[in-house]
């Protein structure tokens, strides 16, 4: 099967990205009306701010996760599939890293294909066969391909100044508005502005990360060329085993929006809020996928 598009999924994506950026937009437009910093001053700030994530966001979530970079002779089975993989899908390799926790998972992140990571924890190593592994390895290689960590970090940015906001609105508003009458009104504002903003971008974010779960999933069917092995790793990976320590899960937790499944077991109540889609749907996906690779 060749790697073609999903010109749905990807529609979806585009509609998500655009709604996105009209809210992104109409935040700056009333932020600058509101707060009377110059524009200037607005893309300083936040373009600051932003080359800092894109640069070291990778940096960030090897730390936070306690993932340790990992060379050939430390992990030669481990290079080996992720070298065959990257042959079949075109990509450089890779740095590889571990993290040492029970917790089954596994997740990339970097800002392009040439400055990426593919970080595997020793619970899923030890929990998936070879074959489901390899599955696994090329859903994360296939978020390396379509550059969804660096796309996911953009997105995301502005989302996180607007909670920033809201959680210090009173010392923000407090710091442009001072001389003014209305400061107080001003300051109401722009905190609800930036309520609206939080809330409407976190839904949005969470629907562009589920509809690229499902295009790695995709990926991960094409690479492999058998779409039951990614399957069987998914129905394995969401029943996650009762004992894990709570420090495990909680190391995992915090990359939750990169991992293959969610850190914690369940599903949200509201699909809306979730970061991955469900495991039905996922496997139904893929068993579509696996159709068309006979027909």
């Amino acid at each position: 099967m060749k790697w073609k598009t999903d010109w749905g999924l990807e529609a979806r994506m585009l509609f998500t990205m655009v709604m996105l950026g009209a809210v992104y937009l109409a935040f700056l437009v009333l932020l600058y009306r509101y707060t009377g910093i110059s524009t200037l001053g607005m893309v300083l700030i936040a373009g600051g701010l932003l080359l800092l994530q894109y640069f070291y966001s990778d940096r960030l979530v090897l730390w936070s996760t306690g993932a340790r970079e990992v060379s050939e002779s430390e992990a030669p089975e481990l290079h080996a599939m992720v070298t065959r993989l990257c042959a079949i899908a075109n990509l450089p390799k890779p740095r590889i890293a571990i993290v040492s926790t029970s917790a089954p998972n596994a997740f990339a992140t970097g800002r392009s294909q040439k400055a990426s990571v593919v970080a595997v924890t020793s619970g899923v190593m030890n929990q998936l066969d070879r074959d489901e592994l390899e599955a696994v390895l090329a859903h994360e290689l296939t978020h390396v391909k379509n550059r969804d960590a660096a796309i996911m970090t953009i997105a995301s940015f502005l989302s996180t100044i607007a909670f920033f906001l809201v959680r210090n609105f009173l010392l923000f508003g407090g710091a442009y508005d001072r001389r003014s009458r209305d400061s107080g009104g001003s300051i109401v504002v722009v905190w609800l502005i930036s309520l609206l903003v939080w809330i409407l971008s976190f839904i949005l974010i969470r629907a562009l990360s589920r509809y690229r779960e499902f295009a790695a999933d995709r990926g991960s069917a094409i690479i492999t060329g058998r779409p039951s092995h990614l399957s069987s790793a998914l129905m394995k990976l969401s029943k996650m085993p009762p004992r894990i320590p709570v420090q495990d899960l909680r190391r995992v937790e915090v990359s939750n929006n990169l991992n293959i499944v969610p850190a914690l077991s369940g599903q949200s109540v509201f699909n809306i809020f979730s970061t991955h889609p469900s495991t039905e749907a996922r496997i139904a996906a893929l068993e579509k996928i696996s159709q068309e690779m006979e027909t």
